[in-house]
């Protein structure tokens, strides 16, 4: 009986939590299935630019525990983070990048294509 009875609430936490993160909070609205995605460094909000550089306009902060794709990298302003300290910048959207500092890509170099321009 204990044990329907946490499966019960397991599956309304679940039901909630899928309502309240319908968003932006688990995935980007513009990754597609099966676009692989990766998860920006746990505990932190990472500001997402409108170019490769903390000078660049701020589009927007990502919420905690996200993952992001990576449509193409380029380099840009050297920024040190979690992962440490690098060049690269993902873009995650079109007109939209994070430094890679924050991504956990496996890599230290580029993992993608060169962004145009």
């Amino acid at each position: 009986m204990a044990m329907e009875e946490t499966v019960e609430t397991s599956a309304a936490t679940a039901t909630a939590e899928a309502e309240a993160g319908a968003t932006e909070t688990t995935q980007l609205e513009t990754a597609e299935a099966g676009t692989i995605t990766y998860p920006i460094a746990p505990g932190y909000r990472v500001n997402v630019r409108s170019g490769p550089s903390t000078t660049s306009k701020l589009i927007k902060v990502l919420p905690y525990d996200i993952r992001v794709p990576i449509r193409c990298q380029r380099r840009g302003q050297k920024i040190s983070g979690p992962y440490g300290t690098t060049d690269i910048w993902d873009s995650i959207a079109p007109g939209q990048y994070v430094s890679d500092a924050y991504v956990k890509t496996g890599s230290d170099g580029f993992i993608t294509v060169v962004c145009a321009g």
